[in-house]
């Protein structure tokens, strides 16, 4: 046992209706015991476990049955490790489900197992409300593309003349419609004075083919959105709840950002800055509904969970998956994953097209050489990078590292481009020395 690198470790095969667990064959008289999934099983398979003095635990991840005897582990004291079941699926002699939670234990003491990411219970909580809210967030985009179809068979034209039609004109204007109001003159009196568009087009644009259908589908969808945003404000009291109970750091930083569409409710500024310790909506293009999000996926904790810039890139799904065979990357690819830390780094660029900031124009410059969705990447590592040094090393936002790292690269490529002019130099004056030879 002593040459064993966890020699406290007990394996659990899961399944919908069995949970079969392996402890060291010293623990118990019986060391693999079968336990079902009803709660109270449950709570006697954790009490074993401790009774055995088991110490971590690897299990596979089957579906969501883990989830519930995961966090119960967890809140026992007990380190667990989700293993991808695709690690174990091609072992031959395996044909029982007791020889699964043996070989299971097995590779957890000898070391052999890598545990998939999982956040503590705290983090878990708080992703589990954050994820819900960007739902309510595409939920609320739905209703918005409904209201537009019911507004366009009625034939009014208000995207022609306003930029949204779920900003302040335009709910004043469908408000406004829903009471009863069908003058377009009128109607044109709620819209902002500060529109593009004259007040001939807009009032053109009011003149409808009214109809008791859509006005009904129009005033159903204004409804569920108004009930989508009160959701919303709901999971936005719920999440700052839960963050307020992380371990909070001193930070002058207190002004919270400026106000925008669909981004939390509460201070996410100040509560991010506390935790890490660091403005991270300093980055371009990181808004708080993106700190949130990483935040909710990867906890507190970020040197603790990836000791390496690599690995949290990897674990992005930012960077390529390459295959390396004799020290030459035989295979390039990206692997077919999603990640939702990573959909908020690739939305913060994806924000960045418009933007005056070095990490705009690297977007911009990238999408004539590779495409736009290249560039989105290859930005959104930039974005990965900057936060996870910011984080872990307590580093603030320094613009001009970037402009350096610029300054590196158009130096190198002015050096590339002096070279191969020299070279094209010399082809030219041998051919010119051909050329008098042959006179």
């Amino acid at each position: 046992m002593s040459n064993l690198l966890n020699p406290h470790a007990a394996g659990i095969d899961i399944g919908s209706q069995l949970n079969v667990v392996a402890v060291p064959e010293d623990r118990d008289v019986e060391n693999v015991r079968s336990f079902g999934t009803f709660t109270s099983d449950m709570k006697l398979l954790v009490d074993w476990l401790l009774k055995c003095k088991i110490e971590t635990v690897a299990m596979e991840s089957t579906g969501v049955y883990w989830y519930h005897l995961y966090t119960m582990i967890l809140d026992a004291g007990i380190d667990v490790k989700l293993v991808n079941a695709r690690h174990l699926k091609n072992v031959p002699g395996r044909k029982s489900d007791v020889n699964d939670a043996q070989w299971i234990q097995q590779l957890h003491s000898f070391g052999l197992l890598n545990g998939c990411f999982q956040p503590d219970n705290l983090t878990r909580q708080l992703r589990t409300i954050v994820r819900y809210r960007k739902q309510i967030t595409q939920d609320i985009g739905t209703q918005i593309n409904r209201m537009q179809k019911a507004l366009e068979q009625m034939n009014i034209k208000l995207q022609n003349v306003i930029s949204d039609i779920d900003g302040k004109s335009g709910r004043a204007i469908i408000k406004a419609i829903l009471e009863g109001e069908r003058n377009p003159e009128v109607l044109y009196s709620y819209a902002d004075k500060r529109i593009k568009a004259s007040k001939e087009d807009v009032i053109k644009s009011l003149e409808a083919n009214w109809r008791a259908d859509q006005l009904f589908m129009l005033k159903m969808t204004s409804d569920q959105m108004h009930h989508l945003e009160q959701q919303m404000m709901r999971c936005d009291k719920e999440a700052e709840n839960i963050i307020s109970q992380f371990d909070l750091k001193k930070n002058e930083t207190s002004k919270p950002n400026r106000k925008e569409k669909r981004q939390p409710s509460f201070n996410v500024r100040e509560y991010v800055a506390n935790i890490y310790g660091i403005d991270v909506t300093k980055i371009p293009g990181f808004k708080n509904a993106s700190a949130l999000t990483v935040l909710s996926e990867t906890g507190p904790y970020l040197k603790d969970k990836f000791p390496t810039s690599k690995q949290f890139l990897s674990w992005l799904n930012v960077v390529p998956d390459n295959e390396i065979t004799g020290g030459k990357v035989v295979k390039r690819r990206r692997k077919k994953k999603k990640n939702i830390a990573g959909q908020a780094f690739r939305t913060a660029a994806n924000s960045l097209w418009n933007s005056k900031s070095s990490l705009g124009e690297i977007l911009r410059s990238k999408k004539k050489h590779k495409g736009g969705t290249q560039a989105v990447i290859f930005v959104a590592k930039k974005l990965a990078s900057i936060f996870y040094v910011m984080v872990t090393e307590s580093k603030e936002y320094d613009e001009t590292q970037i402009m350096v790292s610029k300054q590196k690269h158009y130096e190198l490529k002015l050096k590339r481009l002096k070279n191969h002019m020299k070279n094209i130099e010399s082809f030219l004056t041998d051919i010119q020395n051909v050329n008098e030879c042959v006179r």
